[in-house]
Order: C-alpha cells, then sequence, then structure tokens
C-alpha cells in the first residue's frame, strides 16, 4: 500500500525504510558518527532521518550562526510526543542555534476551527509553559510567538504566495473545490514560518533545521521548492569547476555577481549571458569542494541581499519516529485515551499506564515460554524516549522482557511511578516558567 504524509490527518509508519526509498529522505545513522554529544534521540535512532542536516551540522562545528525552528498547533492538550519537538528545539539551542517556536494559532483556527481565544489560551497554558519548563531560555536570537501575531512572518508568507499555485499546493496536499481559502492561506504561513528566521531581522541567511515527525515532510519539501524559487541565482558543483546560474537575475546583479566572483581570486571567472562559471579554482586554504561551494554560495547570497532580495538556504529537517499510542497505533491529541498530557494529573497518568497495550503475550505462561516483544511496547518506549537516562538499563530490560523474566505488570508499575514523578516535577517547572512569560514577550493569561 502506497504510504502518504499528511499533516492533519492520520499517518502511521511501520517500516521507516520506506521513507528513504519513497520521499528521498537521508538516514540518520550516516552522519551520527561526526557528533560528539549527540542528544539521546539521536544516539537512540529516535531521530531516524534527515534533510541537508549536514549544512547545520557543519555550522554547527564550525561555531558559524544556524538556527532551529518548529511549531506547535494548538487543538488539545501538550503530550509526550509533542515534548519531543520541545527537547529537539532547545538542544540545538543549547548548542548555539537560534530558535524559533511557533503557536500555529492561524493554523488551528483555518483548519481546526478553533476560536483564537482558545488558541491562545491553548497555546501559553499547554505549550509555551512546558516549553519554557523544560529549558527553553530567552535572548535576542530566539523567539516564542503566535502566528496571528508575527507580521514579519506574515508578509512573508504573502510573498511566497507569489511562487506557489493551486494546482501544486492541491496535488501535494489534497485540497479539492471544497477546501476553503483559509486552510491554504495556512500553508504559505506554515512556508513563512520556516523561513523567515532568514530574514534580515534575524541575522540573515543561515542554516535552519526544522525537527518534525515524518507526518510533516510536505511542508519541508514544498518550503525548500520555494526556498529555491525566492533565490536569484542557483550555485552549482560541475565537473571541474562551479556554475553560478541566474534563474532570475537581471544584467545589473549579473555584472555585480562576475564582479564579486573576481574579487575573491578562487579562479578564472567567465560571464555568459545567463551564467557564470568559476574555472581553474585555485583555494589556498585548502577547503574540499562541499566547504568551498558553500563559500560561493555564502558570496552570492550576500549579493542577492544587497539588492533587495531574500538569498534564502533551502532549510534542513530531522525527522523522529512517532510515539505509540498507549491504546496502539499513534499517539494522538484528539484521543486522549492514547496519550499523557503535560499536565495530565499525575495518578490519573498512572492509571493510564497500567491500562496501557504492552508488547507482552496473551498469558504469563506464554510470556515465560516466548518472551515479551519490547519494540512494539508503549510502556518500553517511554523509556526509551523520555524516563531513562541509562543506556545499559535499557539493554537489560529488553534483555529481561525477550527471555520472558519480566512480566508486564512490573514494567507498568516502574513505568507509573517515573512519569508520576516527572509529572509533579514537571508541573512544579511549568508555574515556575508562568512568572517568566514577560521575559518572552507574553502576557499571562493566569
Amino acid at each position: 500500500m502506497e504510504l502518504k504524509l499528511d499533516p492533519w490527518g492520520a499517518v502511521h509508519v511501520d517500516d521507516y525504510n520506506k521513507l528513504f526509498l519513497e520521499f528521498g529522505i537521508s538516514s540518520f545513522e550516516e552522519i551520527l558518527p561526526q557528533l560528539k554529544e549527540p542528544h539521546q534521540y539521536m544516539a537512540r535512532k529516535i531521530i531516524f532521518g534527515h534533510r541537508n542536516y549536514d549544512a547545520v551540522l557543519r555550522a554547527m562545528q564550525k561555531h558559524e550562526p544556524f538556527g532551529v525552528m518548529s511549531g506547535f498547533m494548538p487543538t488539545g492538550r501538550a503530550h509526550f510526543g509533542h515534548m519531543m519537538v520541545m527537547n529537539e528545539i532547545i538542544w540545538h539551542q543549547q548548542q548555539g542555534g537560534d530558535a524559533f517556536a511557533a503557536v500555529a494559532d492561524m493554523e488551528a483556527h483555518a483548519v481546526r476551527g478553533i476560536s483564537w481565544e482558545r488558541c491562545r489560551s491553548l497555546g501559553i497554558n499547554e505549550y509555551i509553559l512546558s516549553l519554557i519548563a523544560l529549558g527553553f531560555e530567552p535572548n535576542e536570537k530566539s523567539h516564542i510567538y503566535f502566528q496571528s501575531k508575527n507580521y514579519k512572518m506574515r508578509n512573508l508568507a504573502f510573498e511566497l504566495g507569489r511562487e506557489a499555485n493551486f494546482s501544486e499546493v492541491s496535488s501535494i496536499y489534497g485540497f479539492s473545490g471544497e477546501t476553503h481559502i483559509s486552510h491554504m492561506e495556512s500553508v504559505m504561513a506554515q512556508s513563512a514560518d520556516i523561513l523567515h528566521p532568514q530574514l534580515k531581522e534575524f541575522g540573515g541567511p543561515k542554516p535552519v533545521v526544522i525537527p518534525v515527525g515524518a507526518d510533516q515532510d510536505p511542508h519541508i519539501k514544498l518550503t525548500r521548492d520555494l526556498a529555491y524559487r525566492m533565490r536569484k541565482f542557483l550555485v552549482e558543483q560541475r565537473e571541474g569547476y562551479i556554475s553560478i546560474r541566474g534563474k532570475a537575475a537581471d544584467q545589473e546583479l549579473m555584472a555585480a555577481a562576475e564582479e564579486a566572483l573576481l574579487e575573491t581570486g578562487l579562479g578564472r571567472v567567465k560571464r555568459y549571458e545567463e551564467h557564470i562559471d568559476l574555472t581553474e579554482i585555485q583555494d589556498g586554504l585548502g577547503r574540499g569542494p562541499a566547504a568551498l561551494l558553500e563559500e560561493i554560495d555564502r558570496i552570492i547570497i550576500n549579493l542577492e541581499i544587497e539588492h533587495g532580495h531574500y538569498g534564502f538556504i533551502p532549510p534542513a529537517s530531522i525527522y523522529h519516529r512517532f510515539m505509540t499510542g498507549l491504546t496502539g497505533g499513534k499517539m494522538s491529541s484528539s484521543k486522549p485515551e492514547s496519550h499523557i498530557a503535560l499536565t495530565e494529573d499525575p495518578k490519573e497518568a498512572g492509571k493510564k499506564i497500567m491500562r496501557a497495550i504492552t508488547g507482552g503475550r496473551q498469558s504469563l505462561a506464554e510470556q515465560k515460554k516466548l518472551g515479551g516483544e519490547p519494540d512494539k511496547c508503549s510502556i518500553y518506549e517511554f523509556l526509551v524516549f523520555h524516563l531513562s537516562q541509562d543506556d545499559r538499563e535499557l539493554l537489560e530490560l529488553d534483555a529481561e522482557c525477550r527471555s520472558g523474566r519480566r512480566m508486564c505488570g512490573t514494567c507498568k508499575k516502574d513505568v507509573a511511578e517515573r512519569i508520576e514523578r516527572f509529572l509533579r516535577e514537571h508541573q512544579q517547572a511549568r508555574e515556575a516558567a508562568r512568572e517568566r512569560l514577560p521575559e518572552f514577550g507574553i502576557k499571562n493569561l493566569g
């Protein structure tokens, strides 16, 4: 059966390898060795794929500007699945990245019909407080915002709309004649969310990573295409030379690009009507092809900005596995029994854990004989994703489960205790975060 990624639908992925083959997502495992201290999600292969994360990694390692951006649609309570995105934003901020977190109230209002008042209340009381409690810090390069109040983003969405057409967007998202215009506009707002950290007001173009679940990949692919279309030049590595192609550059801009390339002294510059070739490249710094290509692209990007254009770099993305719902399938905000909210009463959360579907067998005798299946267990998943920092402990639990030495009831009781403890501590941190809302420019609703 063909796998369809729908940002607003119910997506369940049984085989993540299909995403590499069918959607062109790259395996994160290939670049994992380049990270000295990877996030737990990376090390445990919860983050399984990426698009162009190499550029973010290079900027991180060279202490150059980079950013992280993601958002939350305020349609219900924030749960442990949402917390994964929050933790990924915070980790990249801690690595030195400019961090942007959006409350997608325009999307929630357009797609789900949530009132503006409800969007704001959920945005603050469910998502923003938890984000701050988990460690998001205020600074001049990091921002938490509501889509409806971010006019720089909204102006950019209008500009991006000139580069997209109805048939294209309809094909990507399955829109029909019944789809209302506001829903379509929310798509452009999503793309503008992703690209606006590269505006001049926020330091200009830089690699920006978007942490998401695989169901959000249509937004990423569309935005990467739009970033490309907004560029005036395309810088490409050819066999033995670099080609700078004028996609939409007038003769004045072409002449300026020629002059800028001549000033680098990197090689022979030859200008044609619609492109410029840099040949016989001599790089005294010994940079490799990828680094040299980035350097030339940066020169052209700066040139585009000087002439009043955007110079966007296509955004990168990382993809994490979906958490399994407590009732099976994907964890979903619309199914309260499938998830544990970050604002859940700790005791009620513990009861949910005790009722959850596990990877155990039909009977104790069968469990002892055949062993359990921790890779299919939502309870074990809570430990892997959130509740255990000890890899050796996880390996031991996995072995005990598979051998039939550990019963599901024992695991449930252990995880219930851990989750109750986590929620009590997190909810205390949320109350402290409420007092800090003004630091982020957000009025406390109480």
